[in-house]
């Protein structure tokens, strides 16, 4: 209770982007809003959606965008018992955004860093420990108690999800180290999961189709760490080359105002495809609009049926225009035992097994596209083309192929 009542009454959390100072939070979780410092309008111009495409930068805020504002910052912030976890690591309440950000946020998605300018030792020097691979193994078995690697102390990393993992740092000669005090993290690393051990070998293939086709590049592995097998995920949010090694990101969610569960379609109707598209028409044009309809496309196509709001995502470079992000976590997941729904329907439909090539085309003329029919019959037929030469690994689940072949044929059907 004291240590709860402690962070309440702390000051300001700083806010950087790309190493400018933004502004600050002010308030408990609560009350808490973005106060803007007029050198990041100095610095990337006013109205600017660099932080995100729903909290352009201002001079002043207006109270009336305040829920927002505070939402974006709360979708940081991980579900479930990874953010259970993180709460009781920190001392504070679940539900206490700031406490949390104050605690995790020096190394979140995006190009972020958030921290408490009056806490013992700040600014922060960021470093690496480098980890063999018994301690990783170790970090992998022991996810759950400590989520996302993070030291007791010295770990300040959050990241949005509810699967298990944990994030490190990747040398140029393969070594891995953990990250501490703010240093970026560069890889995401899933354990084997315990109810479906396939899990990890379905994404690792699900990822290469997605890079086969063109809608990602970042590399995905599956490494065994003191004999415990991983999946390894190369960061698309991070980059040497970019200032301090981050890219910003924003994910669906926080473009549309979504809290948390309404990632989903049918908790509340704030996440569609369809707005998704509109908002993106308004940011980046058609070619942004044309490469989420593609990921789209694939998703159906291999049957992942978890393409929610918060696995689809914006990049903001500090020096170009925004653009669509790869897609990520394309997981085949039919086979596995769910509802059969996808996240955000199609053409007003949920069920995977009954979404046609016709619902595909509708959904994307609902955006606007006039060539929806063609960019199916491409996107299908370079997955087709996929499948035909890429063999999942032994540890998949071994109707893949079989399963892809057959969503691709209902399609072209339909």
């Amino acid at each position: 209770m004291a240590s709860i009542m402690a962070a309440a009454a702390m000051g300001d959390l700083v806010v950087e982007l790309y190493g400018q100072r933004i502004g600050v939070l002010r308030g408990d979780w609560r009350t808490f809003d973005l106060i803007p410092d007029p050198a990041a309008v100095a610095c990337f111009g006013l109205d600017s959606t660099v932080l995100s495409l729903a909290v352009p930068l201002q001079v002043r805020s207006t109270r009336a965008r305040a829920p927002i504002r505070r939402n974006f910052f709360a979708e940081l912030l991980p579900e479930g018992r990874m953010r259970t976890r993180l709460a009781q690591t920190a001392g504070v309440p679940e539900h206490d955004t700031i406490g949390l950000l104050r605690r995790y946020g020096r190394d979140v998605a995006g190009a972020l860093q958030i921290w408490d300018p009056e806490a013992p030792g700040e600014p922060k020097a960021p470093r690496q420990e480098r980890v063999g691979q018994a301690e990783v193994a170790r970090m992998l078995a022991e996810v759950s108690e400590e989520p996302l690697g993070n030291k007791p102390t010295g770990g300040k990393t959050s990241l949005a999800g509810v699967q298990h993992k944990i994030v490190l740092a990747r040398g140029v000669g393969g070594e891995w180290y953990r990250v501490v005090d703010g240093a970026p993290s560069t890889h995401i690393l899933k354990p084997l999961h315990a109810r479906y051990p396939t899990l990890i070998h379905d994404e690792e293939y699900g990822a290469r189709l997605a890079r086969a086709v063109g809608l990602t590049s970042f590399a995905t592995w599956v490494e065994e760490f003191d004999g415990l097998p991983a999946l390894v995920i190369e960061r698309y949010d991070r980059d040497p080359l970019a200032p301090l090694g981050r890219v910003h990101q924003e994910d669906g969610n926080q473009v549309l105002g979504a809290s948390g569960i309404q990632k989903y379609q049918r908790k509340g109707g704030v996440a569609t495809l369809e707005r998704l598209a509109r908002a993106f028409q308004r940011a980046g044009g058609t070619p942004m609009v044309e490469a989420l309809f593609s990921q789209l496309v694939v998703a159906v196509g291999v049957g992942n049926l978890d393409l929610h709001a918060k696995n689809i995502s914006v990049l903001h470079p500090m020096d170009g225009p925004c653009r669509l992000a790869p897609a990520y976590d394309m997981v085949p997941q039919a086979h596995l035992p769910n509802d059969g729904e996808l996240a955000l329907a199609v053409n007003d439909v949920y069920p995977h097994a009954s979404v046609t090539g016709a619902d595909l085309v509708a959904e994307g003329e609902r955006w606007g596209l006039s060539n929806a029919s063609a960019l199916v019959e491409a996107t299908i037929t370079d997955l087709a083309a996929a499948i035909s030469v890429e063999v999942p690994l032994p540890g998949a689940h071994p109707g893949l192929v079989d399963d892809i072949g057959g969503f691709i044929d209902r399609l072209r059907r339909g």
